[in-house]
């Protein structure tokens, strides 16, 4: 199927690895040309560089002087903006209960979940509406409707943002950009299954083993497993390109089935 992506002009955010580098390797292989944002240099990320068609950026997205300059970036380097993927987040388990969650730990956990989303789009905005039509798609998450104590601050601040995209969507529907929402189960990455975390940090604080935790939390999907990170690139692909050209202020679970309500 062709997604009507082949030419097209890309900014991927979070992309050195998991969901973001799932994505850009996804629009590559689309015909895409891509700008992937990392906070940190990623060799798998350079290695795609052989393919072409893509300039990675260095840049730490929780600084608001950084999204102007990513935009500039696209511009200069395809000449055109078409597409935004907001992909940078993350999560820390608060095992003390919300009392141990304190305002610096709030204001980090919306910064880097909330505002890069929101100030990237800002940067973004201008270019997309001079193309005449475009996409924004968010990576959000379950927690935006499945609220956890565990990840009080990540399920508030997700929940923000999936509301801020529905809300976007209908300011700059007119104007042919395109906004939507992704939001992903635990995922088989670095986010859950690495050193540090998720399933690293509960098992730390209850003495079990991250296996059995993450084992845990898969069976309670339908499916008995995490998600791919390429299923989620898949799904975020689709929705950047032509063939979802009438789909806007829309969100599309990825979970195995783990939301069980309507």
């Amino acid at each position: 199927m062709d997604l009507g992506l082949s030419g097209k002009s890309v900014i991927v955010t979070g992309a050195g690895r998991g969901i973001g580098l799932a994505v850009t390797r996804a629009l590559l292989a689309e015909g895409a040309s891509v700008v992937a944002v990392s906070r940190s240099e990623s060799a798998q990320l350079k290695a795609l560089e052989e393919v072409g068609r893509l300039r990675t950026v260095t840049a730490d997205l929780t600084d608001p002087h950084e999204p102007p300059g990513i935009v500039t970036t696209a511009l200069d380097e395809f000449g055109r903006l078409d597409v935004l993927v907001n992909n940078v987040g993350g999560v820390r388990p608060r095992l003390g209960g919300f009392l141990s969650v304190t305002d610096d730990d709030w204001i980090a956990t919306l910064t880097i979940n909330l505002l890069t989303a929101v100030r990237m789009t800002r940067a973004a905005l201008p270019a997309l509406v001079a193309g005449d039509a475009g996409a924004i798609v968010t990576v959000s998450s379950v927690n935006a409707a499945l609220p956890d104590p565990l990840v009080i601050d990540y399920s508030a601040a997700k929940a923000a943002l999936t509301s801020f995209c529905k809300s976007l969507s209908k300011e700059v529907g007119p104007a042919g950009i395109r906004v939507n929402t992704v939001s992903p189960g635990p995922v088989a990455t670095d986010l859950w299954l690495g050193e540090g975390g998720v399933a690293a940090a509960v098992a730390s604080a209850t003495g079990g083993k991250a296996d059995a935790v993450a084992q845990q939390a898969a069976s309670e999907s339908v499916t008995g497993r995490f998600t791919r990170p390429e299923e989620v690139a898949d799904l975020v692909t689709f929705l950047a390109g032509d063939r979802a050209t009438n789909i806007t202020g829309a969100d599309f679970t990825i979970d195995g089935g783990l939301i069980s309500t309507l």
